[in-house]
């Protein structure tokens, strides 16, 4: 392994290559743009050694021209360079092509830069000197990206489910963003699925073998939270026994996942923002800095910005958590994953519950697709996980899902209160109230069932000849 000085000059020269000198069309093609002539000549060597097409640029507006006539499939460009500088030509590239990945080198590391680079739609950043090996990995994992993600590629993400739209675009961006080292704002309802968005990302960076340390902030007393984030010396307080690694420690040179992070306290806040800044803590009791190597992924189900205007979220804390923000939608927003969720939760639980239950009956999952599933995929997978253990034969059917009423109260209530009030109760007598009563629940159920007296009588929990009955007594047609 060999590092490249900034700013040292190659023996070996090289002339500038305005256009791709390969007429390979399966070649993949890079174009470089740097204002430092050892540089240009450094990385056409390496990258054609490499068996990449290289062009080189020695700014941004040569850059530009070469782009208009070539077809290029991958820029790496200086940040610091006269004239047109790397971040404005990055936006011009944005401009013409969106999905034509772009990656920053500089020989001034500036976190302002890398976190303006990343919002503009760079797909890496890297200082210089850099590692050989390291700006090869990242130009791999540049070139192979792809601007859709196939129905294949979803089987990548583990534990997240889903085809629909949302969902492809969260797949993307996670492509995207995870080999780099920004940090991660996730944000969304609960149960929608952040710390499986938080764990793929991980999954696909370049710390992938390395720790991924999760926390709930909000799950920890207030008084050992700052314990469990920096973690302590022995001593520092009553039961301290012994030196105490905190989450960041544990974290080095991988990922820290900060759930629920809208719970911290205004002294955790600033500790936290001190660990983005300078990249380094203090344990609890200790007077010595420590080092730390980490990424941050957050997670809320709040809204900051919100937070911030009410004075209890620091708004340069928000800004450094939030290079990359990502919403997971909430289930209501992509129902067309709902099948795909039912498939997979059903053979989750038969598996683990030793069931035989092997699909859902199409009235069953009609129910659930007219559900607003509150408690989004969390709630689904428990409906499932419920009718699973409930269910007697080898299909669930819609008596075994019991679904969260708490939404729809003042509907049940217009539908089966029959009287405004006491008095009235009494003055109707029972026998009036209960024909009322299942005159209303049999209309109800048969518009469910859309006409369908089998499926009504299922909702209803009677036989069907029983139904035939009441529905030719009470005269429902």
């Amino acid at each position: 392994m060999c590092s490249v000085p900034g700013r040292q000059l190659l023996s070996i020269a090289v002339l500038d290559a305005y256009t791709f000198t390969t007429a390979d069309p399966t070649m993949t093609r890079i174009l470089v743009v740097d204002d430092e002539l050892s540089m240009r000549e450094f990385l056409k060597i390496l990258l054609e050694k490499s068996g990449y097409g290289v062009a080189v640029a020695p700014d941004g507006a040569t850059a530009l021209e070469i782009i208009k006539n070539e077809t290029v499939d991958l820029v790496i460009t200086d940040i610091r360079m006269p004239g047109m500088s790397g971040l404005e030509l990055l936006t011009e590239l944005k401009q013409q092509r969106a999905d034509l990945p772009v990656i920053m080198i500089t020989a001034f590391a500036s976190p302002d830069d890398a976190v303006l680079a990343m919002k503009n739609g760079a797909f890496d950043y890297i200082t210089k000197p850099f590692n050989v090996d390291e700006i090869k990995a990242v130009i791999k994992a540049a070139t192979n990206r792809k601007t859709a993600v196939t129905i294949d590629e979803v089987d990548e993400f583990e534990e997240i489910i889903g085809r629909s739209p949302e969902m492809t675009r969260i797949f993307e961006l996670i492509k995207r963003i995870a080999p780099t080292p920004a940090n991660v704002l996730i944000y969304g309802e609960s149960g929608t699925g952040k710390e499986l968005v938080a764990q793929a990302i991980h999954n696909h960076s370049r710390v992938a073998a390395n720790p991924f340390i999760p926390i709930t902030c909000s799950a920890i007393p207030e008084s050992l939270l700052e314990s469990e984030l920096f973690g302590h010396v022995k001593g520092s307080f009553t039961g301290a026994i012994a030196d105490k690694a905190g989450l960041f420690q544990q974290a080095d040179s991988g990922t820290a996942f900060l759930d629920e992070i809208g719970e911290l306290t205004p002294i955790i806040q600033t500790k936290l923002l001190r660990v983005l800044q300078e990249r380094e803590f203090m344990p609890v009791g200790s007077t010595r800095t420590r080092q730390v190597n980490v990424r941050i992924i957050a997670a809320t189900n709040r809204n900051l910005e919100e937070e911030i205007m009410a004075g209890r979220f620091r708004e340069d804390l928000y800004y450094r958590l939030a290079v990359v923000p990502i919403r997971v939608p909430p289930l209501r927003e992509r129902k067309g994953d709902v099948p795909l969720l039912v498939d997979h939760f059903l053979k989750k639980y038969s598996r683990l519950l030793e069931k035989e239950v092997q699909t859902i009956s199409s009235y069953g999952l009609k129910v659930l697709m007219e559900y607003d599933f509150p408690g989004n995929v969390r709630e689904l997978e428990n409906i499932i996980e419920r009718g699973v253990a409930l269910e007697l034969s080898n299909i669930i059917l819609p008596e075994s899902l019991i679904l969260s009423r708490k939404e729809k109260t003042p509907k049940r209530e217009a539908l089966f209160v029959a009287a405004q009030d006491e008095q009235e109760l009494y003055d109707r007598g029972m026998e009036n109230i209960l024909v009322d009563l299942e005159t209303k629940m049999i209309n109800h159920a048969l518009a469910k069932a859309e006409g369908s007296k089998m499926r009504a009588a299922d909702l209803l929990k009677i036989s069907f000849r029983s139904l035939r009955y009441k529905t030719k007594k009470y005269e429902i047609d």
